[in-house]
């Protein structure tokens, strides 16, 4: 993997640590997908060093497969932190695994109900302590056959507004060659190859201080994944589209989500 190792060896002082029991299960898995992502794929990241070495920040992704989050896990681990995921609720009751997610402290996403809002209040607790997370604002694996953003959910803007902190777009392409939920292929073999890079982070500063009505929240969402979807281009070699795929109506729209 280019670059990652080299970052984290400069950040051994400053590397995020796990406390309590959270150091058994950040160990355990860091043993289990450092491993799984070297047999699944060559990884190439590019821009690593945009994610502070301390502080809060918020890192904005696409997301293809179910694969995206062990790779971009790995990724920002090696950047010497500690990534905070918001993840579906039914996660926390798979045994072991509900230990895993506890002890690294991610955080559960209650969808369609009383609770759907806790899951962003405990993101901006978690930006407040100063912790690292990651969002994918598609809000679930894009749906777009070409593999582009999907118009996104306003929660990112939400985040990125209520705290003066580092917003870092981030894009990855590669995994849904390994795994494609929708068309239910898996194939680790041939090794794949999986590439990432992280943009320089956002300028919000217009944004900074005003009032954060609906059309301000769709202006950052927009500014960001747009940001998103550019440097997926530049990893694809394509040029992406100019508007965000609407799954409702199967076709590309770019209004604002909710």
């Amino acid at each position: 993997m280019a670059e990652p190792k080299s970052l984290r060896r400069q950040r051994r002082q400053t590397s995020e640590k796990a406390r309590g029991m959270g150091r058994f299960w950040l160990g355990l898995a860091r043993g289990v997908f450092y491993p799984l992502t070297a047999v699944l794929a060559r990884t190439k990241v590019t821009g690593l060093e945009h994610i502070p070495a301390e502080g809060p920040a918020l890192l904005v992704f696409n997301h293809v497969s179910h694969l995206d989050p062990v790779f971009d896990a790995v990724t920002v681990h090696r950047a010497g932190r500690v990534p905070r995921f918001l993840a579906k609720n039914t996660l926390w009751n798979v045994p072991v695994l509900k230990s895993v997610l506890v002890g690294v402290e991610q955080i559960p996403v209650y969808r369609g109900t009383a609770d759907a809002q806790k899951s962003l209040q405990d993101a901006h607790d978690a930006l407040q302590r100063g912790k690292t997370i990651v969002i994918y604002p598609d809000g679930t694996i894009t749906k777009d056959p070409d593999g582009w953003p999907m118009t996104p959910k306003v929660g990112v803007a939400r985040l990125a507004l209520a705290h003066d902190i580092p917003v870092i777009p981030a894009a990855r392409w590669g995994t849904r060659e390994i795994y494609d939920h929708y068309q239910k292929r898996f194939r680790p073999v041939p090794r794949k190859s999986v590439t990432l890079a992280f943009g320089e982070p956002l300028d919000l500063t217009a944004y900074r201080g005003m009032e954060h009505d609906t059309n301000a929240l769709r202006e950052v969402t927009h500014l960001a994944m747009t940001r998103v979807r550019e440097l997926l281009g530049e990893i694809r070699g394509e040029q992406p589209p100019t508007d965000f795929y609407s799954s409702a109506r199967k076709s590309r729209g770019n209004d604002g989500a909710a």
